[in-house]
């Protein structure tokens, strides 16, 4: 099996190859370095620059068949002895690590590393760490050493990341956990909005807009001057979202998006994903059997390929306010299950083509406080 590996692999390698260079004086083309997978990487090194106070070398990052936006880019490590006077006990050996060129830097709290730190999180940083560490023991090198990771072109590359939304300025973050590049999975993703989330909560954040994504960024700010820009997204996964909320303590949660994604919860589901369901126009039907639709239009209706088409039958026949009553109900029964006694939820819901839909009760009570916060 082919592996690829994370930046935070290329950092530790590029690293150990400018640390043995550096102690040794000798090139060193090729290196070995454990993975906390266990699996070997056997990293090409390139660009070298050679001195007797310092070692810069870089390794290229490859995606493989997954390839993200840091594919393609060399991860560099520049290695030299530190000026720092800090104690260090027999047997150990101090490495210091910080970011450079193209690594971003944390300026908001609730991340891996502490605001003012270089965006190189702990896994990486642990591997840099220790396979800097094992070429010190092995030249016996008492003295501490600096290690500064950097990726030219890195400031720009993060524009295409959540970075810039994080709060980590200025270059992209060496990231992993295992080492190895894994296949985007939903676990990423879930993963990426639960770290969203847990800083927004860190910075005393008791009330949340959650929204499916950006569409309809035009019609909140337009309509009610909010960016939802600001809301975390949640992309298909309401109900897990939700379940994440809950978990880090808000109180109040304002659910705001197009009546394309959250026509669906008004059937009480909860990823609304459509290879995991699609019912749109079968709970439009149902809800406008219910407000009254005649038997010609629910036809109609049902022969509809999207959810303006049909909202724009009801729209015709007068329809459009006990149609959404009854949409705006079931929806918000099935948020405030999900929620139970663990916060309160409100819910705006729009189209870009006919703008505001229907709202909850206290949507606007919410919104008006997270837009004064």
């Amino acid at each position: 099996m082919e592996y690829h590996f994370t930046t935070g692999s290329c950092a530790a390698a590029a690293a150990k190859a400018a640390a043995y260079m550096l102690l040794s004086g000798r090139r060193k083309d090729k290196i070995v370095i454990e993975t906390p997978k266990k699996i070997p990487f056997h990293a090409t090194i390139l660009d070298i620059q050679m001195t007797a106070e310092r070692v810069s070398c870089g390794v290229k990052k490859d995606g493989g068949e997954d390839p993200d936006v840091t594919t393609g880019s060399i991860v560099y490590a520049t290695v030299s002895y530190s000026d720092r006077q800090e104690e260090v006990l027999p047997g150990q050996h101090l490495v210091l690590i910080d970011g450079g060129e193209g690594i971003g830097r944390v300026t908001k709290a609730g991340l891996d590393q502490p605001v003012g730190n270089a965006a190189i999180n702990s896994v990486p940083r642990q591997m840099i760490e220790g396979e800097v560490a094992q070429v010190m023991k092995f030249f016996d090198c008492p003295f501490p050493l600096q290690v500064i990771i950097s990726v030219p072109g890195g400031e720009e590359i993060a524009r295409k990341t959540f970075n810039p939304r994080l709060g980590i300025e200025g270059g992209i973050s060496i990231l992993g956990t295992s080492g190895l590049v894994e296949p985007m999975s939903v676990q990423a993703l879930l993963d990426t909005i639960r770290v969203e989330l847990h800083q927004k909560r860190v910075l005393g954040k008791d009330a949340i807009a959650v929204a499916p994504g950006n569409y309809g960024l035009d019609f909140m700010k337009n309509t009610y001057d909010f960016d939802l820009d600001q809301a975390v997204k949640c992309s298909n996964y309401i109900g897990a979202t939700l379940d994440m909320i809950a978990e880090e303590g808000f109180s109040r949660v304002l659910l705001c998006g197009h009546i394309g994604k959250l026509i669906k919860v008004a059937g009480g589901i909860m990823n609304t994903h459509s290879a995991e369901a699609d019912c749109r126009i079968e709970l439009m039907v149902n809800a406008a059997l219910s407000a009254g639709l005649g038997i010609r239009d629910l036809r109609k209706l049902q022969g509809c390929l999207s959810t303006d088409a049909a909202y724009e039958i009801l729209l015709d026949a007068g329809l459009t306010g006990p149609f959404m009553d009854i949409v705006m109900d079931r929806i918000h029964f099935y948020l405030k299950k999900r929620a139970g006694e663990r916060f309160v939820i409100e819910c705006i819901v729009f189209s870009n083509a006919f703008g505001l839909l229907g709202q909850t009760p206290g949507a606007l009570t919410l919104l008006k406080e997270l837009k004064d916060e």
